[in-house]
């Protein structure tokens, strides 16, 4: 009798037992395939046939494809009633193209350095032997506009190009194949090539001549030379594609997990430069094949199993690198009507380490995110950073009042450059990267809709090495000439000013500028406690402001 009563004891424990060492068993086998498969998805996203992919290649397009192969494999449906892509175009402007030669007596000049072609040029080809000092028929004309700068310097109301185009107009119809431009003045003249010009082209060919350029090779005013030129400038439009994937739970609410699964190509992103050199292929694997990856592996747990309080969005964003232009494209163009219940982005999440730990950002954009980390026990170490904003796609949802949460294992040597590759990710750590996201969606499945809560904005992008800063969030997707901001900085010279999201800046002191880029360069012309002016335009209104840096 006691021996039965013993075994009908011990039956429960050894229930118990075998139901957690099934547990335990099943756990195992869940973590080798969770390793197998971000092993698989990094090593062929960042391998050297996909050539990088930069956005609109065919190496990203390879990538899209084995993207969507992995979602109709799990069994997820489109994130759009047009399918799993979300296809637009990225209009880079005009851009001067390498058959654009000019030569000198048999000299070949350097483009960009010694000349350069205005975007509104004829695309034609010129030779002749003008003399700078003549101005004949069926010859090049040579204007230097020190006399012009000079007359105007005082003017606010003067428009360089503008002027310009009348003088190319003038000398067209007097019979000149060509026109030079240089400047022998000490004044700016804001001379430059605007990409976003969409003015007709001129007759003529239309050529700006640096300093340097005309030191070397037009300083002798009696001279006659021996030119060729030839001119092509074109547009160029990319074909991007997000990718979306959604799991409907009849909810209210619906969680967005994204990352861009874009990189740097050979080193030629227009966003965001190569730190190295040479043009060779740049794989990103961690940048960012390892969020991509983990974004697939996170979809396959919802899949099987998710928090039934909210409904998944996945979206894979191209353009990261060139701007976050996917990730504006979508918040600007929704493929699917939801309300956003909050965004986490990862974005490099493969090169963890406990000296760099794991950043969370967004940590301050919900005061539900305090409560839920709380209660969270993970072998990760955490950095948290409370700001919304940054140079990843969180930014762009934080700035259409979504709380955010930006995984992101932090920078390395390899950062942007050809030796980020497959065999240096920690392959271990990202499967518990994917795992404690999973419980985040978890922990929050009871909380409803997340309040949102504005933090402060970080510096643009990596540090420029600039001594003065605005405090602006440039809209990289700004097709018109000038540079629009997204976003000012609270407390930094922007705001202070006035400034709002949606202002297109024009002027910085002397100097205009037509896009991100020339911004960047008129920026550079300043230092700490300097005082000039800013021009901008709201709507159909210009303004000018005092600012002090």
């Amino acid at each position: 009798m006691k021996k039965f009563l013993l075994i009908l004891v011990l039956i429960p424990v050894l229930s118990y037992s075998q139901s957690k060492r099934k547990k335990r068993l099943a756990e195992a086998k869940a973590n080798a395939e969770l390793l197998i498969n971000l092993k698989a998805h990094i090593q062929y996203l960042s391998d050297d046939a996909l050539e990088g992919r930069m956005t609109g290649s065919k190496g990203e397009e390879l990538a899209l494809q084995y993207i969507i192969a992995q979602y109709k494999q799990i069994g997820l449906e489109p994130g759009s009633d047009k399918g799993y892509i979300q296809e637009f175009d990225i209009n880079e402007g005009k851009k001067i193209d390498a058959a654009t030669l000019l030569q000198v007596d048999d000299k070949t000049l350097v483009l960009k350095e010694e000349y350069i072609p205005l975007a509104f040029s004829a695309n034609k080809s010129v030779t002749g032997n003008p003399a700078i000092a003549l101005s004949e028929a069926k010859q090049p004309w040579f204007k230097d506009l020190k006399d012009l700068l000079e007359e105007n310097k005082t003017s606010p109301h003067f428009d360089i190009e503008a002027e310009i185009k009348k003088m190319v107009t003038a000398v067209s119809a007097k019979g000149a194949t060509a026109l030079f431009l240089f400047n022998t003045s000490a004044i700016t003249d804001n001379v430059q090539f605007n990409k976003n010009d969409k003015s007709p082209l001129s007759d003529i060919p239309v050529i700006y001549l640096t300093k340097e350029g005309v030191q070397k090779y037009f300083s002798d005013n009696a001279a006659t030379l021996s030119i060729v030129l030839n001119v092509s400038v074109s547009e160029r439009i990319i074909k991007s594609k997000n990718i979306t994937a959604f799991i409907n739970n009849q909810a209210a609410n619906t969680v967005i997990l994204g990352a861009h699964y874009d990189h740097l190509g050979y080193g030629m992103a227009d966003g965001m430069k190569a730190l190295d050199t040479g043009r060779v292929i740049h794989n990103g694997a961690d940048d960012n094949a390892s969020g991509t990856a983990a974004l697939i592996e996170l979809a396959r747990k919802l899949k099987k199993a998710a928090p039934a309080n909210n409904n998944y969005l996945l979206l894979h964003f191209t353009g990261e690198e060139m701007g976050l232009l996917g990730s504006k494209y979508w918040t600007d163009n929704p493929t699917i009507s939801i309300k956003p219940n909050y965004m986490i982005n990862m974005d490099m999440v493969g090169r963890y380490d406990t000296a760099h730990k794991l950043t969370v950002g967004g940590y301050g954009t919900s005061p539900v995110w305090g409560e839920i980390f709380a209660g969270e026990k993970t072998n990760l170490a955490l950095k948290f950073d409370s700001t919304g904003g940054g140079p990843s796609d969180h930014a762009t949802f934080y700035r259409k009042e979504v709380p955010v949460l930006f995984l992101f294992t932090g920078s390395h040597s390899d950062y942007h450059k050809a030796t980020d590759d497959w065999d240096k990710i920690n392959y271990e750590s990202e499967k518990d990267i994917v795992k404690f996201v999973y419980r985040i969606i978890e922990a929050t499945d009871s909380k409803g809709k997340l309040g949102f809560t504005k933090t402060k904005e970080p510096p643009m992008g990596r540090s420029s090495g600039f001594k003065v800063s605005l405090g602006v969030i440039p809209d990289y997707g700004y097709t018109g000439t000038g540079m629009r901001i997204d976003g000012v900085s609270a407390g930094k010279v922007a705001a202070i000013a006035g400034l709002q999201a949606g202002d297109i800046l024009l002027q910085l002191g002397n100097y205009t500028f037509v896009d991100v880029s020339s911004y960047m360069q008129s920026l550079g012309k300043f230092n700490k406690g300097d005082k000039t002016q800013l021009r901008i335009k709201r709507g159909k209104e210009e303004k000018v402001f005092d600012i002090v840096f």
